[in-house]
Parts: C-alpha cells; structure tokens; sequence
C-alpha cells in the first residue's frame, strides 16, 4: 500500500495548512470557469444609484485557487477569535458603493473576494492585492496579499484598523 501523498504546503504556516486542508483546497487547485462567472456578474451588476464594481487580475486569481471555500480555523486564535471565511463575492453584490467609498478613500479600485461566515465582514482586495475586511465596526487592513491575509483571519491575528489622518 502506498503512502498517501502529503497535501501540506510550505507556502502557510501550518495551522493555515491544515484549515486549507479541511475545507479541501491543494496546490494547484484552479476554477477559471468559476471565477469568470463571477467576474461577469459583479461586472454586469449596477446599483440603483450607478455604482460599480471593480474586477480586476487580483481578485480573480483568488476566486480560482479558493473560491467556493469555507475555511474554518482549525484552533484558538493568537491576538483575537479567528474566523471562517467563505471565498465567494457574490454577497457583497449588492455593496459596490461600500467599496468604492473605500476605494475612492485608498485612491485605487477595491474588489469583492468573500466574507467572513460569522460576523458578515465584507473581505476584498485592491488593485495591488492588498485585503480589507469590512464590517460594521469599521475598515480593517488584513495585509499586502491574500495569503498573509488569510493566515491574519484564520491565526486570529489582530487585523490595523484603518483611520483617517487627524488633519482630514
């Protein structure tokens, strides 16, 4: 009988790993089909007030690797609760003028990826592949790329809170 093969990556810290493991994501794991359908559906999308989405490289390299994902932390979080996050971003359908507010604030386009399952936290990328988290408490910086990002929401590393300059 031959060893099963090890679906374990060095790209995550280990509890990452083994939550990606669980909800069944492994290297190489790719849904273009999938991720064009929602690329099309946030695109043909416009809200009664002529908001927008904005779709761009970033968010759809995201949606073919982890969309359709619920990736549950698999143990205690370091700094605060970690999180499941679901990869869809479908749900922030109808919040295009949430993101462009932040993205006009950060001064690029900011993108739907999914949401955290228990609070309803909007998460999303810009244009550079930077993650936010957004919920009714605030905007969050989660950080430069979904990777680190998603080690932040599952590790329960406390996110930076974003804020305005005190002179604005």
């Amino acid at each position: 009988m031959s060893p099963s093969p090890d679906r374990s990556s060095t790209r995550f810290p280990v509890a990452v790993d083994d939550a990606l493991n669980a909800a069944g994501w492994h290297p190489g794991r790719w849904d273009i089909r999938q991720a064009e359908h929602w690329a099309d559906v946030l695109r043909e999308h416009t809200t009664p007030a002529g908001h927008t989405h904005a779709v761009f490289p970033a968010a759809v390299e995201v949606w073919a690797e982890f969309g359709t994902l619920d990736i549950a932390p698999t143990g205690p979080g370091r700094h605060i609760a970690p999180v499941t996050l679901r990869v869809d971003p479908l749900p922030a359908l109808h919040a295009a003028r949430t993101l462009s507010d932040l993205g006009r604030t950060l001064g690029t386009g900011i993108c739907p990826l999914g949401t955290e399952r228990d609070s309803r936290a909007l998460v999303c990328t810009d244009t550079r592949g930077r993650v936010y988290s957004i919920d009714h408490t605030g905007d969050w910086y989660l950080g430069p790329d979904f990777d680190t990002a998603l080690s932040a929401l599952i590790t329960g590393n406390q996110p930076t809170r974003l804020t305005l300059p005190a002179d604005t």
